[in-house]
């Protein structure tokens, strides 16, 4: 009888500490826009993009000023943060629109394994090719961001989306249901994936929104007009969408008393839908927005300006919330979790640390479904881009076949007889936006030609900047005397890394490996290069 109630005591105590050990674990929220460059969130300073929830993550916790994607494009970059590796290593599992293969296990599952409910609304990590039947055994089933638990839609009847352009998805919602009827007494990891600022918009948009043109800030690789300020203005609007979702579910936690136990991690995966940004290893298409706010452990109010990278992120995740790397391949990234808990600002390791990006394919732009492979590190206040094919066109091939009929071949630059751009007909690594039309249709004007070339022209094999000088990255430092010394240190520091990480374009017996795997999204015809004048 006594051994019983012992026994009986005993089990009631371990529940009672799995109670306890549960709840004391922290929840994460991650939230992750598609396509927004660090410049625009009103934390960092814009003045025609309002974030109030990004805002508050800042204010109330840790803001990264130098935090940089793992590439200039969705696919790659989200691959990074999932694995903390960098794209370059993870096969297929790294290229836009190819297949995820099983064996590059995603932190998510392990977080899974260790009691945490797992889940997403939105995007997860694509666009890849998940498992379809039993011949893609070697794939991965599920999203490697996790399950979506429930897919709930904005309707005519509860629509208060800002413009037409705006996903149906109701972000919030499926948020709400994953807590009420998934958690339960779980901490859980949720992964917000927004579509937006991702393109295409409703044009005009921004007159609904009590937004002004003058109030937009251009970049400066880009001509300063009303087409451009409105294109600016519509990609505020969206911007503004994924922010009201994440307020939103910052609200409904503190109403619920789970606020102060979740960690609030806020993103986006590439910069901004724009050309020279997106699909490009510059400041515009690399540099992102990121804040930290856990107030009970990562004291606030904080500007951290140490260099971060994607592939920090899974190693960062996985150590506060004690669960271990088993199961996982090797991790290339570094915790920050040393940074999260500091009490200062500024420069905080005692080593300067750096961040590296790269891109391989991204649309289907080139002959043969060719990629511009790109490296790049950022160190101190500059930015090395290691173009390795410069003799190709790093936004797209100026001219293609028609979609319908592969031996008739469209205008070179997209334009037809009446000087008006075909949609999706060239330079098709910049997404089609009244920005690139007008770019394209108005490049013989001296006046926007120079802009023209900055988004479309080829490239030298080496591109230098200083970023704190020249945010849009126009002034390149590249073979100058006075930088030698910090080229040469950059491209050394790169290469080992390359080295160090085993890219195939560096150490693998096929260099050209990644441009032989099959994109499962749509592929264009172009014709083979100077086989056309």
């Amino acid at each position: 009888m006594i051994s019983r109630i012992v026994f009986c005591f005993a089990l009631l105590s371990t529940s009672t500490w799995l109670i306890s050990y549960a709840q004391d674990r922290p929840n994460i929220l991650f939230a992750i826009s598609d396509d927004q460059s660090f410049f625009h969130t009103s934390y960092e300073g814009s003045k025609f993009v309002k974030t109030p929830a990004f805002d508050r993550v800042a204010r109330e916790g840790v803001y990264f000023s130098n935090a940089y994607a793992g590439s200039p494009g969705c696919a790659p970059s989200r691959s990074a943060i999932i694995t903390g590796r960098h794209h370059w290593q993870n096969e297929q599992a790294g290229q836009h629109a190819s297949a995820w293969l099983q064996k590059y296990v995603p932190f998510v599952d392990l977080l899974e394994k260790n009691g945490y409910a797992t889940g997403r609304t939105g995007k997860g990590v694509g666009p890849f090719q998940y498992a379809r039947a039993e011949e893609d055994s070697l794939w991965r089933k599920i999203d490697a961001a996790g399950v979506a638990h429930s897919n709930l839609k904005y309707e005519e009847q509860n629509d208060d989306r800002f413009a037409t352009g705006i996903n149906t998805t109701n972000y919030f919602g499926n948020f709400r249901y994953f807590v009420e009827n998934i958690k339960k007494d779980r901490p859980f990891f949720f992964w917000y994936g927004g579509y937006e600022p991702h393109r295409s918009y409703e044009k005009g948009s921004w007159k609904n929104m009590s937004k002004k043109l003058e109030e937009v800030e251009v970049p400066e690789f880009l001509p300063d007009n009303d087409e451009i300020r409105g294109d600016l203005l519509d990609y505020a609007v969206e911007i503004e969408w994924f922010d009201l979702h994440l307020q939103r579910m910052l609200e409904y936690l503190d109403e619920i008393g789970e606020l102060e136990n979740t960690i609030v991690i806020v993103t986006a995966d590439n910069g901004m839908p724009f050309p020279r940004a997106k699909a490009n290893s510059y400041e515009y298409g690399v540099h992102v927005p990121f804040a930290v706010r856990f107030p009970k452990e990562f004291p606030g109010n904080r500007v951290v300006e140490d260099l971060i990278g994607f592939i920090d992120l899974a190693p960062t995740i996985l150590e506060v919330t004690n669960t271990s790397t088993k199961g996982m391949l090797p991790i290339t990234g570094k915790s920050i979790l040393e940074l999260l808990r500091s009490k200062a600002s500024g420069v905080l390791s005692k080593t300067n640390r750096t961040a590296y990006s790269g891109r391989e394919r991204h649309s289907s732009s080139r002959y043969l479904n060719w990629g511009y492979p790109q490296r790049s590190v950022r160190k101190g206040d500059f930015l090395l881009i290691w173009n390795m094919k410069p003799e190709r066109w790093p936004a797209g091939a100026p001219q293609k076949y028609a979609e319908n009929d592969s031996l008739q071949l469209l205008p070179l630059y997209g334009l037809d007889k009446n000087n008006t751009y075909i949609n999706g007909s060239a330079y098709t690594d910049i997404d089609d936006s009244p920005t690139k039309t007008f770019l394209i249709e108005n490049h013989e004007d001296d006046a926007i030609l120079p802009y023209f070339d900055l988004a479309v022209d080829k490239r030298p094999q080496y591109e230098l900047y200083n970023v704190q000088q020249d945010p849009s990255c126009l002034k390149n430092l590249s073979g100058i005397a006075s930088f030698s010394n910090i080229e040469e240190a950059m491209k050394s520091e790169l290469l080992s890394e390359l080295k160090q990480s085993k890219d195939p374009r560096i150490i693998g017996p096929d260099p050209e490996v990644f441009d032989s795997y099959k994109r499962y999204s749509p592929i264009r015809k172009f014709p083979k290069p100077g086989s056309v004048n």
